[in-house]
């Protein structure tokens, strides 16, 4: 059960991932989660170590990574991220990540169509 706001976002941006086509859920490494579609990853939820009142997201933005880079939640993108627009998101503790869930479901719309053979895609543009 879902008891700090970061583990309620991660389990409300689940559900939300988990209604696109085609998409599944599973270990990314451990000890991150991962969606996928059709076997490719098109977000990760959690970090090594990362206590209950904090969550990391990864996501593949093509069309918003380099706004997304201005937010102070976002990490500075680098190397293979910065390339592929991937972006880190790192929450903390005084984070107001439930406050920014409208955004997130975006992000996380915006990864799976990214990701996702184009078909699939389409059905949620």
């Amino acid at each position: 059960m879902a008891t700090t706001p970061h583990q309620r976002a991660e389990a409300e941006l689940a559900t939300y991932g988990l209604t696109f086509p085609e998409t599944t859920s599973g270990p990314a490494w451990i000890p991150a989660r991962g969606l996928y579609v059709r076997n490719k990853m098109f977000a990760v939820f959690g970090a090594k170590a990362e206590p209950l009142d904090a969550l990391t997201l990864i996501m593949k933005l093509p069309i918003s990574a380099e706004i997304a880079q201005e937010l102070p939640w976002v990490l500075p993108a680098t190397g293979w991220f910065k390339q592929h627009n991937w972006v880190r998101a790192r929450f903390g503790p005084d984070d107001d990540i439930l406050g920014e869930l409208a955004t997130l479901k975006g992000w996380l719309k915006q990864s799976y169509i990214a990701v996702a053979p184009k078909k699939l895609g389409r059905q949620i543009a």
